[in-house]
């Protein structure tokens, strides 16, 4: 058990959180939300040891061991691969190390080997016998091959280490865990592995993450920072979502009655437990939602921003035909070839590949940023398309440099600055805040400038690279509500399983060799058999 008691930061006049008290139980795991800023990585720092607060304190139950995922990636550049991910039960790792130590010296003496044999003793109980195993499985299932268990940290990519530093902190069973952002980089297969395992999890969870589909299948509580407090609520991040939108409805309409309020939250509280069994921690979660204090909830205070695509005209029958696309790398190997298919209509695509890099060619292919190797694009005559980026540096620098005002005006017909101010305010820019400079935005508020910018060309195709990039979780629930609710064609890639899964009904997977096509959700196509026979060959040697 983790106990908090009293806890107060601030910095200056700001107030992050005040007089929190909280306690995280064994076989729980709580999921840390709040608005940027809020201070969920903080409070995680806190939780670590890492920051001390101004007031108050943690505590850690006698015995227990924590676990932390590491976020600086070039900390272990000089270690082995297998080695690194030991660390993570350091104490474990020493006592290798130092009995190792012992049996390579030559001059060892009795008392050293007497030594050796009690470090030996306390190497086998703490399941010292099976680590260099079990480290290497956790690799294994994180999709670092068994090629590179012994190569040093330093050789792999930026990916690779993240997984690394994943089974670190899941190496030894720890008694509490702590996870900032564990999906990162990730793709859908090993999200849904480690989903798998934390479920599986029998001690304490407290992770924080954007990705909703993630929370949603480990989480039990959820652990929300907000009116400078922090408070615990029984279930997951949709059940929490959905009864704060709920309560906020209610409170706006004065003359709901008690009661009524109470019969429409109970009724909701039966529907999500009955839909939660898809979460091995259906039962848990159900029992616990039956202890829920209704009068504990109150509506949040974060703010949504308004995303909704509006086409100027609805698309023809000829939508997107793509004949025999293909590309190559700077390395001269395939991206994608052999690339052929039409969109029909109400198609909204989910483009996956195991190499971000094709996914990114293949947008600024379509888009004519770039030229394609061979094969042809052609959009219907009725299409009006817009292009979201994964990088969209180009449009915040040099002559874009200007006010939100100005910078927004330069992509809208109508120039009036109250309509213009109108659309910043669906983004959250509001007051003083037009006037920033585009250039000192965060990644955040420039994606959100990117929706206004395509919201005012009334598109009815849209490309999108990776939208929920540096978005919040309200940002990214309010851009799966327009999606959802989006009339027109797109074509989309992102690491949000659940956006993937709500908003698209047709899979493309992209790779060097060749293409898979299939009508069906996101989710049918991750765990189809026949598919993933099929993606191993998609992914197999492909002559140059």
């Amino acid at each position: 058990m983790l106990t908090v008691t009293d806890l107060a930061l601030q910095y200056g006049k700001r107030v992050l959180f005040e007089e929190v008290n909280l306690k995280f139980t064994r076989g729980n795991c709580y999921g840390v939300i709040g608005a940027n800023g809020a201070g969920k990585s903080t409070l995680m720092k806190i939780l670590a040891g890492e920051i001390d607060a101004n007031r108050g304190n943690v505590s850690l139950e006698p015995g227990n061991r924590m676990a932390v995922l590491k976020q600086n990636h070039f900390e272990f550049d000089e270690e082995e691969v297998l080695n690194t991910v030991i660390m993570g039960y350091r104490e474990l790792y020493d006592i290798m190390i130092e009995k190792n130590a012992i049996y390579m010296d030559p001059d060892a003496t009795d008392e050293d080997a007497m030594h050796a044999a009690e470090l030996e003793a306390k190497f086998g109980e703490m399941g010292g016998w099976s680590a260099e195993s079990d480290a290497a499985e956790l690799l294994s299932n994180l999709g670092i091959p068994e090629a590179l268990h012994y190569r040093q940290m330093k050789d792999l990519t930026g990916a690779e280490k993240v997984k690394v530093l994943l089974a670190q902190a899941l190496f030894g069973n720890p008694d509490l865990l702590l996870l900032d952002e564990p999906t990162n980089d990730l793709d859908a297969e090993t999200i849904t592995w480690l989903c798998d395992f934390l479920a599986d999890f029998k001690n304490t969870i407290i992770v924080v993450s954007h990705d909703r589909y993630f929370l949603d299948m480990v989480c039990t509580h959820v652990a929300d920072i907000d009116f400078k407090r922090v408070n615990l609520y029984s279930g997951n991040y949709t059940f929490w979502y959905e009864t704060s939108q709920m309560m906020a409805r209610q409170m706006a309409d004065k003359n709901k009655k008690t009661e009524q309020r109470r019969s429409e939250l109970m009724e909701f509280i039966q529907r999500f437990s009955a839909n939660a069994s898809k979460s091995k921690q259906a039962t848990s979660r159900k029992k616990a939602l039956e202890k829920l204090n209704l009068e504990e909830i109150r509506p949040s205070s974060r703010k949504y921003p308004y995303i909704a695509f509006k086409p100027e005209r609805e698309p023809g029958d000829q939508i997107l035909r793509i004949d025999g696309l293909s590309k190559r790398g700077n390395d001269g190997d395939w991206l994608f070839r052999d690339l052929s298919f039409s969109m029909n209509k109400n198609d909204k695509i989910a483009l996956i590949s195991r190499d971000s890099t094709a996914l990114t060619t293949f947008y600024s292919v379509v888009a004519g940023e770039e030229p394609a190797d061979s094969g042809t694009i052609e959009f219907g005559q009725t299409i009006l398309w817009e292009y979201l980026p994964n990088d969209n540096t180009a449009f915040f620098s040099g002559n874009n440099d200007n006010d939100l005002i100005n910078w927004l005006r330069e992509y809208s017909k109508e120039k009036d600055e109250q309509f213009i101010r109108g659309f910043l305010g669906r983004m959250l820019f509001s007051g003083e805040e037009v006037f920033k400079k585009s250039s000192v935005l965060s990644g955040g508020e420039k994606v959100r400038c990117m929706f206004a910018k395509m919201m005012l060309q009334n598109p009815n195709f849209l490309l999108l690279d990776e939208p929920t990039n540096h978005l919040d979780l309200e940002s990214i629930s309010a851009l799966n509500n327009g999606l959802t609710d989006f009339k027109g064609n797109l074509i989309m890639t992102s690491h949000d399983h659940q956006l993937l899964q709500t908003v698209c009904n047709r899979v493309i997977e992209i790779g060097p060799g060749g293409v898979i096509d299939q009508l069906m959700s996101f989710e049918e196509y991750l765990t189809s058999d026949k598919i993933k026979g099929l993606r191993a060959k998609l992914y197999g040697s492909v002559a140059v």
